[in-house]
């Protein structure tokens, strides 16, 4: 993509006459949107000298993963940030909106993420570090238990349409895309797995949802403190779903002893019945983790970006923990085993569309 039109918007911040800037593309992982980092010499007293320039694609107001979206007037990231700031919630400041060229520049916090965090620090370090996680979790959770009159977040929701579509994802792009099609026996009896597992979401408590809060969407700042990013989605949803999207996350491997702490430490947070959030969180995990193997493959075969295959087998890992901690779903697990070799602990990174 083109370096953006940023003059305007960097007018709005640093005045005239216009600083010397010099702007790096940054790695964008599976988003349509793209960043810039904007450094500037000589910046004016009382402005920053970095910025985080957020080129915004053309559908912009929409999701691509499923669901209903509300008619709204402003950008969802921006309302959202909004609320969240409102909240005193750790989010990007934002400093300018520049919607006319499709652009926000947004306070840079740097480029450690908790992902980054985890991969540098000993294995002993873990529980700490995922402790201020759920800790800010927790806190994201309270503060947003009440939501303002007409908020987006309250108008999206974790219906049966959405969960409905994110299982049809796995089945579609990660299962048949690189498989092949089921055969007659094998599609009634996903089919109605699936449904089993829907129903029994759309009975759990719901709440406020970031919808990403994992390990590359947390950003360290100075003295380990956490921000949230990648925010635009939040959403009404099962209270355990940012849980899991943390605890079970693709892009690292936590052993169970780790989850189950972790667990516990966000039900007695939220003083919520710790039984009956680990059937919540396993239930979830079984979801998304579908979702997000399906996910991969589809970014890989549809937006043409392999780098997401090498995290399919981490999410069908979490798939069958799910399942011996929730009995029940034998057959799934024998479709599983049937359709995808190695299932669930020897799975290889499947072959990318590009190669």
């Amino acid at each position: 993509m083109t370096q953006p039109s940023l003059n305007q918007a960097l007018r709005e911040l640093y005045g005239e006459p216009l600083p010397s800037t010099e702007v790096i593309k940054l790695r964008g992982d599976a988003s349509t949107r793209s960043y810039f980092r904007v450094r500037v010499t000589a910046a004016p007293a009382g402005r920053p000298a970095s910025v985080i320039a957020m080129q915004l694609p053309e559908d912009a107001f929409q999701s691509d993963e499923g669901g209903r979206q509300p008619d709204t007037q402003r950008l969802p990231f921006l309302e959202v940030a909004e609320l969240l700031e409102s909240k005193g919630l750790p989010v990007p400041s934002i400093y300018v909106e520049d919607l006319a060229n499709g652009l926000i520049l947004l306070e840079d916090l740097g480029d450690i993420t908790f992902e980054h965090q985890l991969r540098h620090a000993p294995r002993a370090d873990w529980p700490r570090l995922y402790a201020n996680a759920i800790d800010l979790l927790a806190d994201l959770h309270e503060r947003c238990a009440d939501l303002p009159e007409g908020s987006i977040v309250s108008q999206r929701r974790f219906d049966r349409e959405l969960l409905d579509w994110e299982l049809e994802h796995f089945r579609q792009w990660g299962l048949e895309a690189p498989f092949g099609p089921l055969d007659a026996a094998q599609s009634p009896a996903l089919a109605e797995t699936f449904a089993a597992i829907v129903g029994e979401i759309e009975g759990m408590p719901y709440g406020f949802v970031h919808r990403d809060y994992q390990s590359k969407n947390l950003m360290v700042g100075p003295g380990g403190a956490l921000a949230l990013i990648d925010f635009q989605d939040a959403l009404l949803g099962p209270r355990a779903y940012d849980l899991v999207a943390l605890l079970c996350d693709s892009y690292v491997s936590l052993d169970l002893e780790l989850q189950e702490s972790m667990i516990d430490r966000y039900a007695a947070l939220r003083r919520i019945d710790p039984t009956a959030l680990r059937r919540e969180f396993w239930l979830i995990t079984l979801h998304r983790k579908l979702k997000d193997a399906g996910r991969f493959i589809y970014i890989d075969r549809i937006r043409k970006n392999p780098d997401f295959l090498q995290w399919y087998p981490q999410s069908l890992i979490y798939v069958g923990r799910a399942m011996a901690q929730t009995p029940g779903f034998d057959r799934l697990e024998r479709l599983l085993r049937t359709m995808i070799p190695g299932f669930p602990n020897e799975i290889a990174k499947p072959p990318s569309s590009m190669e």
